[in-house]
Order: structure tokens, then sequence, then C-alpha cells
């Protein structure tokens, strides 16, 4: 069997930790930021830091195109650069303008270093550990996504100063950095050359997976809104100032297990079976977290929607993957993950929205029937569609 944990596959993970380390450190405490320090409602919280979602769905689609038609490795050197100069914007302060100014700008370079990032990480590994592969890649960022929020948390609660936080995304970022450009990537791989018709869509979406980025929008509609208002709501719904961080180190302990466990099982091919355990245990966890406004059912929720999570993400990261040309993995890596932070933007617009007018149990309930939502569509018709259209 080939060997699966190669130099190059090792640094695509670490670089890949780096990077949603970075940007997700910060993530809990921007809207403790902004009212803090700019006085801001609600309504504008959710305003304000919609704008990263909206110019990473609008940088994704151009970036797969991007990583499968030119250099991968330079791709990635370059918008992993771009991001790491961006985390100063945040440490200059200022208004309010400046900050969503930042904040907006730096979704670009975070959504194409994200997409080039995956698809080198695709590139150096053996074809017969490509599934099983993914699932370990998959484990950093959301390894990364569940640490990184309860170490910003905890770092604030023992300084109150946001510019510490800001200073160390910034510097995980550089570390991230230099990690990724130490790469090594065959030439035959980094460059991809598309011959398609020129407008023809599939150049930006994978159409084929479009039933995939449906679910996979719904579940990040439901992620969006829990991370984004975790904080505020425990704050001021449950009166827990510093049990936050201790919700995202539970749910990464749910992470890892899971996705050690179904390791195993996308190495023989149960990508479907793999998806369908993980949106069901995850879809619970929503709902408890929104039907129980309780201590117990706070941190219950958190270890299960991790290890749904766990399970979800890598085998429909597969599923994209496995319906497209290899010309096409950068195409299908942004289909994901624009489908995901749509999800992501919607949760906190619409989260922001109901949040002012009916109170922050009004978005938890909206993100559990939305994710409910996309669970009965990948059993009614999902999971048939991927097993008819399959490529591998």
């Amino acid at each position: 069997m080939e060997t699966l944990w190669n130099r190059n596959y090792v640094k695509a993970l670490t670089a890949n930790f780096m990077l949603y380390f970075s940007f997700m450190l910060i993530v809990p405490i921007l809207p403790l930021y902004l009212a803090d320090t700019y006085g801001a409602g609600k309504h504008t919280i959710g305003i304000v830091l919609s704008g990263y979602t909206i110019t990473v769905m609008l940088v994704r689609p151009f970036s797969g195109y991007i990583v499968d038609s030119f250099d991968r490795k330079k791709v990635l050197t370059a918008c992993y650069g771009v991001m790491f100069i961006l985390f100063g914007g945040y440490l200059i302060g200022g208004s309010l303008l400046l900050f969503t100014l930042v904040r907006t700008l730096h979704g670009a370079p975070y959504g194409a270093t994200t997409i080039a990032n995956s698809t080198v990480a695709i590139d150096v590994l053996p074809s017969s550990r490509r599934a099983e592969g993914i699932g370990y890649y998959g484990l950093s960022n959301n390894l990364a996504t569940a640490l990184s929020p309860s170490v910003g948390i905890l770092i604030y609660d023992v300084t109150h100063d946001f510019r510490i936080l800001f200073a160390l995304s910034m510097l995980v970022s550089g570390i991230g950095l230099l990690v990724a450009s130490s790469i090594k990537v065959k030439s035959k791989e980094c460059t991809q050359k598309v011959e398609l018709p020129k407008m023809k869509l599939d150049r930006f979406f994978l159409t084929k997976g479009w039933s995939q980025a449906l679910i996979t929008c719904c579940f990040g509609l439901s992620y969006g809104i829990l991370s984004t208002y975790l904080a505020i709501y425990g704050r001021e719904r449950l009166g827990i100032t510093s049990g936050t961080g201790m919700y995202f180190l539970i749910l990464s302990v749910g992470l890892m297990l899971s996705r050690l466990q179904g390791a195993k099982a996308l190495r023989d091919g149960n990508i479907t079976h793999n998806a369908a355990v993980g949106v069901s245990i995850s879809v619970f966890g929503y709902i408890l977290f929104a039907a129980v406004p309780d201590l117990w059912a706070y941190y219950a929720s958190a270890l299960i929607i991790g290890l749904g999570n766990g399970h979800m993400f890598p085998a429909v990261q597969t599923m994209f993957v496995n319906l497209a040309p290899n010309s096409l993995r950068g195409t299908a890596n942004s289909t994901l993950y624009t489908s995901w932070d749509a999800g992501v933007g919607l949760g906190v617009v619409f989260g922001g929205i109901l949040a002012e007018m009916f109170g922050y149990g009004s978005a938890f309930r909206l993100g559990a029937a939305v994710n409910l939502f996309g669970v009965v569509f990948f059993f009614t018709y999902v999971r048939n569609s991927f097993e008819r259209n399959r490529l591998r």
C-alpha cells in the first residue's frame, strides 16, 4: 500500500491547520469587539461580519479556475502571503468603517488560499489513499476551527485585550505561510490545463455537484449561526462568561474521535455511509441546542455536533472530488467551500436579524430547521444522485 503520510502531505496539513487557526481564532470575539469598541448593535454586527463571507463567495469560484489553470504552488504562496499581510489591518484599529473594509477584503485571500491548499494536498496524495487522506486533511481544519475559538476566548478572558489576539493571528498565519512555501509539488500536478468552452459553467461551479452544494450550504448556515453568536448568547441567556471556550474544546474532541473512527470507512470506499452517519448525528445536536436552553444541553450538543461534522465533512468533500475529473479538482473544492461559506454568511446575516427581532433562541431554531432540511434532502435525493454520477 502506498504511503499516506509523505512529507509534503504533512506540510499541507500543517499549513491548512495554521490557516484556519489564525482566521478562526478571532471569530468568536469579533461580536464582542464590535459591541465593546464601536457600540455596534446586533443587526450591525451581523452585517459587518458577513462582509468577508460575501467576498469569499465571490472569489472562490474564480479561485478554483485559477488553481486548475496555473501553477498551484505559486497560487497558494501568493494568496497565503496576502492573507498574512491583511491580518495587520486589524491591528491598525480606527473606525468601524475601516474595520469593515479590512474584514471584507480579508475574505478574498482566505477563500483563495483554502482552495489552493486543499487542491495541492490532493495532488501530493497517492491515488490509492486519496479518500482517507481527504478525511485526515479535513481533520486539520476542523480541529483548528474547533480549537482556535476556545483558545481565543481563553486569551481574551485572561487579558481582555483584543490586540493580543489580532497579533497572535498574524503570527500563526506567518508560520503557515512559511510551511506552505516549502511544499514540493511535481510540475505536472502543479499546472492543470483546462480545455473547456469559454463560458462553460463548469469552469467555476461543479454543476454535477449542485445537490451536494445545496446540503453543504444548509449545514454551513447552521454552523455559521452557532459559531458566530455562541459567545454572546451564552453570556446573555445562560450567564456563561468563560465557558464558551470549553464548548469548542468539547466539539473538537467529537471531531477527532469521529475523524479517526471514520478514516477506515473512507479508505474502504464507504463514502455515502460516512456522510449519512454524520448528517444524522449532527442534526440532533443542533436540535438539542435550539430546543433545550440549559447548561447540560449546551455542552452535550457540542460533542454531538463534533461527532456528526467529523463524519460528514470529509465524506462530502470526497463526493465532490469523485464527481470531477483530475483537471477540475480546484473547481470541485471551490464548489464545496463556496457552498459552505454561502451557508455561513446567510447564517450570520439572518441569525443577526432574528436575534435583533426575537432573540438568539429564534436564530438557533432557524439553524436547526435548515439543517434538518439538508438531512432530509440528502437521504431522498443526494445519496442516490452521487452514486449515479460518480467518476471513481
